[in-house]
């Protein structure tokens, strides 16, 4: 089974930004689509860090270590080199 490297995405925009889309498209010679892509990437990085939604992932598991921000590399290393295969 082939696995899809972008998921397909239905939007609608206005009649004048079609326009000048498909006017960018055609100078600088890739797809709308790619354009959109690009557009999207931009304003993602953009994101003020406190504004970011993977800002909300922080906290949410629990490892009882006081001192886990500090020490995570130590812990890691233990976790891996203990690990049974």
């Amino acid at each position: 089974m082939k696995t899809l490297k972008k998921k397909p995405i239905q939007i609608y925009i206005d009649v004048g930004q079609d326009t000048l889309l498909d006017a960018l498209s055609r100078r600088r010679g890739i797809s709308k689509a790619a354009i959109i892509r690009e557009s999207i990437e931009k304003m993602l990085r953009e994101i003020p860090v406190e504004e970011d939604p993977a800002m909300e992932l922080m906290g949410m598991g629990g490892s009882g270590k006081g001192d886990m921000a500090e020490q995570h590399d130590r812990y890691l290393m233990k976790h891996t080199t203990t690990r049974k295969k």
